[in-house]
């Protein structure tokens, strides 16, 4: 487990810090960071799904009865 986070932690960027104590902090706030901009632009997108056709009018010879 503790390889892993060290390859997330230099994924986010190079190293902050010259303690891995406080070199983990900075790892941990840019992952939340990160977990937010990612549950953000899926409510974007979920939201633009939702809402996708909402405008539709029917075409004048759809009215018609016949």
């Amino acid at each position: 487990m503790r390889k892993i986070w060290r390859i997330w932690a230099k994924a986010l960027g190079q190293k902050e810090d010259k303690t891995d104590k406080e070199a983990d902090i900075i790892a941990m706030i840019r992952t939340f960071i990160f977990l937010q901009l990612i549950i953000t632009n899926c409510f974007i997108v979920g939201g633009n799904i939702r809402h996708w056709n909402d405008h539709y009018v029917r075409p004048r010879y759809e009215l018609t009865e016949q």
